[in-house]
């Protein structure tokens, strides 16, 4: 039989163990509390993990300065020290001279800067004042344009004026001619008129009946065109007159005669055409883009190639309610005045108009933005010699300054002259970044093998398993990259192996420009 222990040895044996016990979760536990303190003490701002960031990074074996380590996957993050991301990637030097970005912009010395005569200005927040610039022809001004019909059938016995482009004065004779129902006209009023000075002292109704005659017959006369005093004389018994003068209706210019001398007319045919040129329209060909911009009433500067140097004034009388659809362009109607007939209709003209801006914008000089038509680039000075070509979103044009909506921010500096050369030498960085696959990944184009695991034709969207890719030193792995357009989406189906390009759109997006099964 084996011996009972005692009872107290049991319970000192118990309390043994559970001390032990106890001794193992204490010790835990206060590791656990120091590797928490020590990780909250290295991530406090002013810990040693602070001090070990504010020091400057090392130079590397080529003696060249190394300014910090940027993500390996392009995103914001960067790092003073060697280290590496998530993934076990190595993070990539970036030396000095180089942009943040991954090198996109370029390095200039004093000397070049000089011999190139870069000129810089600071973008600055202003009132644009614009001028909206058009093409122009001189026009007559419709509501001065007469025409000279007759309203009787006759003959032209006499002509006076004679010659397109001569010059009339209003009531001036054009012409006399003889007309048999003119002359039968005025017989009637003057028999009608004596009628009525015979029958003064007689019955009341023939003297009512050959008053109405009387006026009847000066009615028909008056319609002719006679004159008053032709009519008059008639009146008081004098000889009818067998021609009858067609007079200028007003001061002008002929600008067509059909009259000729010996020519029979009828009633309502146009027989000369004369226009005041002492004051002309000037229609503008202004585009569609700027016509909101502009109102009635206001001033206008305008110039002639006939009178070069010379400047004239005018107003905007109206703005045409119709589009003109092969030209994009809107007529606006400008009143000029015209001293002496110097301005001749169909001259062309350039016109400008004055526009004030709404409110304040960011403008930079028009001489700082480079237009390819596609994008609008500014060169923005980032000191020490370090220009960068940076897209912007344009605004309102001035006549020396354009507005900036997006791209740029007030105070910057941008080159206003020799911004064509640094956009070259920039653009030349660039290619060359692509064809060695050097450090400027954004710009670079990198290759690579591996497998389509997913693809959403629809969005562009693939996940791609690939070998390691020896220009980003990247190692073997699967992650999510984006088709450049819907022919790349579709070169390839899933699951089959491939072999594809692709390039750094933006910070961490990557894009395959091409893609092709691999056999």
């Amino acid at each position: 039989m084996r011996p009972e222990p005692a009872a107290g040895s049991g319970i000192r044996g118990g309390r043994a163990a559970g001390s032990a016990v106890l001794l193992i979760a204490a010790i835990a536990l206060a590791l656990a509390g120091g590797y928490w303190l020590g990780t909250r003490h290295a991530q406090a701002p002013g810990g040693p993990a602070a001090e070990r960031a504010a020091a400057p990074a090392a130079d590397d074996k080529g003696g060249r300065k190394i300014l910090y380590y940027r993500n390996p996957m392009g995103l914001p993050d960067t790092s003073p020290t060697p280290k590496k991301d998530s993934m076990g990637m190595d993070y990539i030097p970036v030396y000095a001279g180089e942009e943040a970005d991954g090198g996109s912009g370029i390095q200039v010395s004093t000397e070049k800067i000089q011999k190139l005569g870069v000129r810089v200005e600071r973008a600055q927040r202003r009132r644009l004042d614009a001028v909206v610039r058009a093409g122009g022809r001189v026009e007559i001004d419709e509501r001065r344009l007469h025409t000279v019909t007759a309203k009787v059938e006759g003959y032209i016995e006499r002509l006076l004026v004679n010659a397109t482009g001569q010059q009339v004065a209003r009531g001036a004779v054009l012409f006399e001619a003889y007309s048999p129902d003119l002359l039968a006209a005025q017989r009637e009023y003057a028999l009608a008129a004596a009628g009525v000075q015979q029958t003064a002292q007689g019955e009341a109704g023939s003297r009512a009946a050959m008053q109405r005659l009387a006026e009847a017959a000066l009615a028909r006369l008056r319609n002719f065109d006679v004159t008053e005093e032709d009519l008059r004389r008639l009146a008081a018994g004098g000889e009818p007159r067998r021609t009858l003068s067609l007079r200028a209706p007003a001061d002008g210019v002929v600008l067509e005669k059909k009259a000729v001398q010996g020519m029979r007319f009828l009633p309502g045919e146009v027989l000369y055409l004369i226009a005041d040129l002492s004051q002309v329209w000037l229609i503008a060909e202004v585009f569609e883009q700027d016509i909101g911009r502009l109102r009635p009433g206001q001033r206008a500067r305008i110039g002639f190639d006939a009178y070069p140097g010379q400047v004239f004034e005018g107003r905007v009388a109206a703005i045409l309610p119709v589009l003109q659809a092969d030209t994009r362009s809107v007529q606006v109607r400008i009143e000029l005045a015209n001293p002496g007939g110097r301005l001749k209709p169909a001259m062309f003209a350039q016109v400008e108009l004055p526009v004030e801006g709404t409110a304040a914008e960011i403008v930079v000089p028009a001489s700082a933005v480079i237009d390819s038509g596609r994008r609008q680039v500014v060169i923005v000075d980032k000191g020490a010699g370090r220009f960068e070509p940076r897209e912007v979103r344009l605004g309102a044009r001035g006549s020396d300054w354009v507005a900036i909506r997006e791209g740029l921010a007030e105070g910057e500096a941008v080159v206003v002259a020799a911004n064509f050369l640094l956009d070259a030498e920039s653009n030349l960085k660039a290619a060359l970044g692509a064809m060695t696959g050097g450090s400027n990944a954004g710009k670079a184009s990198h290759s690579a093998v591996g497998t389509l695991d997913e693809l959403d034709a629809r969005t562009g969207r693939m996940v791609i398993s690939h070998e390691p890719v020896p220009s980003l030193n990247w190692p073997r792995m699967t992650m999510e990259f984006a088709a450049a357009n819907e022919a790349v989406a579709r070169a390839v189906k899933p699951g089959e192996p491939i072999r594809f390009e692709f390039v750094e759109r933006k910070p961490g997006e990557w894009v395959v420009t091409k893609m092709e099964r691999r056999r």
